[in-house]
């Protein structure tokens, strides 16, 4: 028996997640299907699979999740780039946290995963509360 896994990645170029939402409509629009292609397979398939998510780190702070679908091996692209993350369209905004760049995706334990936002709950506004957790405040 599997515990569910997620990734996480830095949303390169993305300044927010109505940029995010306007190039992954393009991509389904264009391909039929929401995906990232990445170098590395993850050997922990079963594991992301099992309810897993891909975590978007937008302009340094974790916003957004995307359950994965799925994951295929392609033919290396001219990045070498030879895996296929298929994602849900769906965009869930997330508990927003700050986090440091790294370079390619890591593991993310689901324990560690922030909770869902709740639609239409009394969050602050994301640069106010971005500003105060930076501040160290919240």
């Amino acid at each position: 028996m599997s515990a569910t896994i997620h990734l996480i990645k830095l949303a390169v170029g993305a300044e927010s997640i109505d940029t995010m939402r306007a190039y992954q409509a393009a991509r389904l629009e264009k391909h039929g299907e929401v995906f990232h292609l990445t170098r590395s397979t993850p050997v922990r398939a079963a594991e992301l699979l099992d309810g897993g998510s891909l975590y978007w780190i937008v302009k340094g702070v974790l916003t957004v999740r995307q359950r994965l679908l799925d994951i295929v091996a392609v033919e290396p692209d001219e990045e070498g780039r030879g895996c296929k993350l298929l994602l849900d369209p769906e965009l869930v905004e997330v508990g927003r946290r700050p986090h440091r760049p790294f370079q390619g995706w890591r593991y993310l334990k689901a324990e560690a995963a922030p909770a869902d936002r709740r639609a239409g709950g009394d969050d602050l506004p994301d640069a106010l509360a971005d500003e105060l957790r930076r501040l160290g405040i919240l």
